[in-house]
């Protein structure tokens, strides 16, 4: 089922209105009715009762973002989602890798009293814990220095910080995010590649796709880096359809 996106917008934050100063516009723009003056949508195209929410020439028309510029922006704020969460899970290793680096005997004490415990429950289910991967790795890590663990610490908090910023970003559609999520991730794909050829996983296959298709999908629609006509070409885009969808609303044909 095809969405309507401006529609869709219109239902969750309002009608946006305006009264364009030229007549030939104004009048396809606005009517009268029995219960008083309506007024054509600027994102959805239909009429809404109550006065304008603004008035000038046409050319200063609020940027109204309709069909794929909403679309493109609901695709962004997923990507902001997705940043934050995995943003805020850092944090919380790094907090425990500080922790765990002040207080690594005790740690590792209880890890073994617990590892002797589900010992043979796991063997009774015919898998050995002591030829894990994942307790290798924890095991290997009681060997760290406490300074090579302050290190891995801040390398993470770090990193969290830039998902973070990269979420707040590209939730509010900022272009400097679009720029720092492309060159974060784009930097990140080599590491996620070589993970992969150390053992396969569906999480880490599903990550480095995301990643990948982040990237692209940022990369074309957001013209960065100077494709497709670059910023000059995004923003007369934008300028233009915006312009062109309140001359075609008010059914007058379109100024080259």
């Amino acid at each position: 089922m095809k969405i309507d996106w401006n529609r869709r917008t219109c239902a969750r934050k309002g009608h946006v209105t305006y009264a364009p100063d030229d007549p030939r516009l104004r009048i396809r723009l606005h009517a009268r009715t029995e219960l008083g003056e309506i007024w054509r949508c600027l994102r959805c195209g239909d009429f809404t009762p109550g006065e304008p929410h603004g008035s000038g020439p046409a050319s200063e028309a609020p940027l109204v973002p309709r069909g794929k510029v909403l679309r493109d922006l609901f695709v962004l704020r997923f990507l902001a989602v997705e940043r934050a969460l995995r943003g805020v899970f850092i944090v919380l290793v790094a907090v425990a890798v500080w922790k765990f680096s002040n207080s690594q005997d005790a740690v590792r004490r209880l890890f073994d009293e617990y590892l002797d415990v589900f010992r043979p429950v796991f063997r009774h289910f015919h898998y050995d814990l002591d030829h894990s991967p994942v307790i290798g790795s924890i095991q290997k890590a009681f060997g760290y220095h406490h300074s090579t663990l302050l290190v891995v610490a801040g390398v993470l908090l770090a990193y969290a910080l830039i998902e973070l910023i990269e979420a707040v970003g590209l939730w509010y559609a900022k272009r400097w995010a679009e720029y720092l999520t492309v060159v974060a991730t784009a930097a990140f794909l080599p590491l996620e590649i070589y993970e992969l050829t150390e053992h396969i996983s569906w999480v880490k296959i599903a990550t480095l796709t995301l990643n990948i298709l982040a990237v692209l999908y940022i990369l074309l629609t957001k013209r960065l880096f100077g494709l497709r006509g670059g910023r000059k070409k995004f923003d007369e885009e934008r300028r233009s359809a915006s312009l062109l969808e309140v001359e075609e609303s008010a059914g007058v044909a379109a100024r080259p």
